[in-house]
């Protein structure tokens, strides 16, 4: 059965691809988290990407790939914001129209920057997975070419130039984490690191009440949740087949943390750090803050994948204000 992950070659070709549009982000020794765990531990900010989050790098890849008919048609995506993000700025590159639907409860500082972006955006799902229903609806009567936020090995390979990055200036990593939702980050990190160095273990990390990937694990079945209040919006919806697998393959373990862990390890950042971090980027963060992660070893890198969040919930989580009931 061939690999659904990416090969070292393809995540350097979509290096080269993407790098007009791409930062190459900083990686940062933690004093705070390197003190804790009596290591190195370094993290890789893709909050600081120019969407605020790593998705554009495979957004990015996708839409460079696509032939000439089919960028004619256009994209449509769905996403809880910064894979819709990634589409946006892809898409305004390359001058092409993008379509991204994306649930009612998305944070308003990633719709925003969706439109101003130029890509239409549709609100009218109430979950995340209702958008992708009405996404792939969209494309099937338009023509568009439906840009998954987590599978497809040309949108893991640019996924994959995070792990690219890392080994370039840290080559002896032995361990990452990084988010987990649908996989799709997992997926292209494994695609390197399987390919070069394995060496370094893969541990990925969602919350409590975006845990698909976890439960699925358990069942060894595609996986839907409850659609769930979180401040890991990045990471909510089902887990079909192929993430399934996708997950399989990338990753040595998986673990949850609790929405007040996350909400601990965002004011962590800002305060250790000076970082300005969503959910889903915190909630590595939290995995090791609360000794989730198993099995230690460094250096250590941690992925921290997004910043965009609302300032009203940023500042009540630095306030001490934020309740996750």
């Amino acid at each position: 059965m061939s690999s659904l992950l990416p090969s070292p070659a393809e995540i350097r070709s979509a290096a080269a691809r993407i790098a007009p549009l791409v930062l190459r982000t900083p990686l940062v020794k933690s004093t705070g988290l390197s003190d804790f765990l009596g290591g190195e531990v370094w993290l890789k900010l893709e909050c600081e990407q120019e969407t605020g989050s790593f998705k554009i790098r495979g957004a990015a890849n996708v839409i460079a790939s696509l032939p000439a008919a089919a960028r004619a048609k256009g994209v449509v995506a769905s996403s809880a914001g910064n894979h819709g993000l990634g589409i946006a700025a892809a898409a305004r590159a390359a001058g092409i129209a993008a379509t991204v639907f994306v649930p009612r409860a998305a944070p308003a500082v990633k719709r925003d920057r969706i439109e101003a972006l130029g890509a239409t955006i549709d609100v009218g799902a109430v979950s995340y997975d209702a958008a992708e229903q009405r996404a792939r609806a969209h494309a099937a009567r338009t023509g568009a070419t439906f840009v998954s936020p987590c599978t497809g090995r040309t949108l893991l390979a640019g996924q994959g130039t995070v792990a690219l990055e890392v080994m370039e200036e840290l080559p002896g990593v032995r361990t990452m984490v990084a988010a987990v939702g649908g996989g799709g980050l997992a997926g292209g990190i494994a695609g390197m690191l399987g390919g070069e160095t394995r060496a370094a273990r893969l541990v990925g990390a969602q919350s409590a009440r975006t845990n698909a990937m976890t439960l699925a694990f358990a069942s060894g079945k595609p996986t839907m949740i409850p659609n769930l209040p979180t401040l890991a919006d990045g990471l909510a919806g089902l887990v079909d087949a192929e993430m399934l697998a996708q997950g399989r393959e990338a990753l040595d373990d998986i673990v949850t943390v609790s929405e007040d862990d996350i909400a601990s390890a965002i004011a962590f950042l800002w305060i250790e750090d000076g970082l300005r971090v969503e959910g889903a980027g915190a909630a590595p963060v939290a995995a090791l803050l609360t000794g989730a992660v198993e099995k230690v070893q460094v250096p250590l890198v941690v992925v921290v994948s997004g910043g965009n969040i609302d300032e009203g919930k940023h500042l009540a989580i630095i306030d001490g204000k934020y309740n996750s009931k």
